[in-house]
């Protein structure tokens, strides 16, 4: 389990893919490399991936081909700037929220700008339409990795309130207009939907016999 709270950022060195349809990245990273072992769990730009052909200043992970199709990892270019976070140890404050690393879906970036006066930005992202029900104003999301909340949401248009350092020490410093997004909702907003819709009314707990 993730927090969302992102600890390095790390560039694509390799992009290779193989005949079967899946892709191997290299990331480098100078810092993290050093403290995972073959095997650990990491997050790039939301996506958990295991960690491979660990080097003093690199890891590689291997994408299958569900992640392929599902996130915009198969994307990413060489010197690309990803998101990368450890897994939370037992015992740690969850500073974010509750993340999985399991991406739902991809979004873009509609604008992304400087509110003026100040020195935050406005992000605006469209997401799909079937995440929107679990999205709510002043709610938890996850961006590439990154945990947010929610301004607003109008439609399948989200908004979110970027604070200085959420732009400059994760990879959004990098994003522009047109940018596809990994999306990860509240995994809580789906548990609640789940428990509303097998709770049993009194009703029906009397029509089977109790």
């Amino acid at each position: 389990m993730f927090t969302g709270l992102i600890s390095h950022l790390g560039r694509i060195r390799s992009h290779s893919s193989s005949k079967n349809g899946t892709i191997r990245l290299v990331v480098e990273t100078n810092e993290l490399a050093r403290h995972i072992n073959t095997g650990d769990s990491i997050s790039v730009n939301g996506v958990c991936l295991t960690a491979l052909d660990i080097t003093e200043q690199s890891f590689a992970a291997d994408l299958a081909t569900e992640t392929v199709a599902c996130t915009t990892l198969a994307e990413l270019t060489i010197g690309t700037a990803v998101n990368l976070e450890l897994p939370m140890k037992a015992g740690s404050p969850l500073g974010g929220h509750i993340v999985q690393g399991h991406v739902d879906g991809v979004g873009t970036i509609i604008s992304f700008d400087l509110v003026p006066n100040s020195d935050d930005w406005r992000l605006s992202i469209s997401v799909p339409s079937e995440l929107t029900r679990y999205i709510v104003d002043k709610g938890s999301i996850t961006l590439d990795g990154i945990s947010l909340t929610v301004a607003a949401i109008k439609g399948k248009h989200v908004n979110i309130a970027i604070i200085p350092h959420t732009y400059t020490s994760t990879n959004l410093h990098t994003r522009r207009n047109g940018d596809r997004m990994n999306v990860e909702v509240d995994v809580l907003a789906k548990y609640a939907e789940k428990h509303r819709e097998t709770q049993i009314t009194v009703e029906q707990f009397f029509s089977q016999g109790f």
